[in-house]
């Protein structure tokens, strides 16, 4: 076999591995460490290191969704980290603290990477706290919250003549239907439209909500061969973030998005897989265009963040499962996109490779 066809960096980074944990509405008896513990094994076991093996650690939560300060320190509990360990955190998507791993990789500190991310989004009103995102002054005292600043976002679309209603119960459809064949979705099969929740969205084009963990390993050059039969190559990974003011952006597009992917080298080839973090139907919309995705690319195979939308964990799931497709020989080049703010505000995009056959 020979390298990935390109390579823009210093080192050549593969996800080697990548494990996820059964998405459910509730996991009321399970604390997040004992959530965690069972998909950090897994992962480890994939490939056959040890804990202390590992160069670099990196995880991905929010304080909010836990309720405290500093929550992730105990999922270290899980991981294990004593002997002394290289670790960090972000309080983001793992996609993000995936990209802080790969930086690591290629400054030349680390050789391999644990990136882990979890979201216990079940105690609470996931709706009311992703307020507390929005901009202080003008935004958040209103109260607006994820699913209503969706649909302002989805009735642009209809408005732009970008979409109608049967088109995005179509892209729901689509996304749940192919979620039948991933046993860790959360939804899967037939789902209802069912009544709206914000005109024009209803409750099949909105995300469920619901707990859920997701953990990748990273390796470099020639360690990845040996860890892997094949693996996904980062072969360009960039992220954007649009303004943070409402006004001030066209809900329409995403500049941020296309930027990430032309940093990223997404237009120099073509893909035949796109694992896209949509949590709402009408964003496959805005990304399929920011991209340039055409009809012949595999969008959200797995089902995406329709099927599953674990907070914290669904853009590294994007990665994983593009990776994974990667690994088992159904993708040779995928582009994988996460999200996090209202209405795809920051958007991070990677292009992975398998070897050339």
């Amino acid at each position: 076999m020979t390298g990935p066809r390109t390579s823009r960096y210093a080192r050549d980074v593969a996800v080697v591995a990548f494990a996820q944990s059964d998405h459910l509405r509730r996991t009321d008896e399970l604390s997040e460490v004992e959530m965690v513990m069972p998909v950090l094994h897994q992962v480890l076991a994939a490939t056959g290191l040890k804990a202390g093996e590992i160069g670099f650690t990196c995880s991905g939560s929010s304080d909010y969704l836990a309720g405290r300060a500093f929550s992730f320190t105990m999922t270290l509990d899980g991981v294990g980290a004593w002997p002394p360990i290289s670790e960090s955190h972000v309080e983001m998507d793992g996609a993000w603290a995936l990209y802080e791993a790969w930086v690591k990789i290629q400054t030349g500190e680390a050789d391999t990477a644990l990136v882990y991310s979890y979201g216990k989004s079940s105690p609470g009103s996931v709706r009311d706290v992703l307020t507390r995102q929005l901009d202080p002054y003008y935004l958040a005292p209103l109260w607006p919250d994820s699913v209503a600043l969706a649909a302002l976002q989805a009735q642009a679309l209809v408005d732009a003549g970008e979409t109608d209603e049967p088109a995005l119960a179509a892209i729901a459809a689509r996304s749940r239907a192919d979620a039948a064949a991933n046993p860790h979705a959360q939804l899967r099969g037939a789902v209802p439209q069912g009544d709206y929740q914000v005109r024009p969205l209803r409750t099949g084009d909105c995300p469920p909500v619901g707990d859920g963990v997701a953990a990748v390993i990273l390796a470099a050059g020639d360690l990845a061969r040996q860890l892997c039969e094949r693996p996904a190559w980062i072969t360009g990974i960039d992220h954007r973030i649009e303004a943070h003011g409402l006004g001030l952006r066209d809900l329409t597009d995403s500049p941020s998005t296309r930027t990430a992917a032309q940093h990223a080298g997404l237009f120099d080839a073509p893909v035949d897989t796109a694992e896209l973090h949509a949590p709402f139907s009408s964003q496959e919309v805005v990304l399929r265009r920011a991209l340039g995705l055409g009809d012949t690319v595999a969008v959200n195979p797995s089902g995406g963040a329709l099927a599953a939308n674990p907070m914290m964990a669904a853009g590294l799931i994007r990665i994983g499962e593009a990776a994974a497709r990667i690994h088992r020989g159904a993708s040779d080049r995928a582009v994988a996109h996460a999200t996090s703010g209202p209405c795809l505000q920051q958007n991070l995009v990677a292009v992975l490779e398998g070897d050339t056959r």
